[in-house]
C-alpha cells in the first residue's frame, strides 16, 4: 500500500497499472495534475503476511486538491501471486 501511496504522489501510472491486479485493472489511468498526496495513515490491517495469499489495508489518505485539503478513506483487498502482492479493489469515500 505505501508503494502505491508513493507511485500515486510520484504520478508513476506505470507502476500503479503494474501493481493492478489483472481482474480489475483499468485500460490505462490518467492521473489528475491538480492532486497533491500529502500522507497516508495505515489505520488496519487483515492478513497479508508472509504465508497468506490475501490481505487487506485500510488506510486514510490526505491530499490537496485546488488549495482544499480532503481526505481518501479506503479498505484496500490485495492477493499475491508468486512473491508479488496485487491490489484487486476497495470500498473508499471522500470527505473535506
Amino acid at each position: 500500500m505505501r508503494s502505491r501511496f508513493t507511485a500515486f504522489a510520484r504520478g508513476d501510472t506505470a507502476y500503479l497499472l503494474r501493481s493492478w491486479h489483472s481482474t480489475t485493472r483499468p485500460g490505462e489511468l490518467d492521473l489528475d495534475d491538480e492532486v497533491q498526496w500529502l500522507r497516508l495513515q495505515i489505520l488496519d490491517t487483515r492478513a497479508g503476511g508472509p504465508f497468506d495469499r490475501e490481505g487487506e489495508v485500510e488506510f486514510v489518505a490526505i491530499y490537496s486538491e485546488e488549495g482544499q485539503r480532503h481526505r481518501m478513506h479506503e479498505r484496500s483487498r490485495f492477493v499475491r501471486e508468486g512473491r508479488e502482492w496485487f491490489y484487486v479493489d476497495g470500498d473508499h469515500s471522500s470527505s473535506s
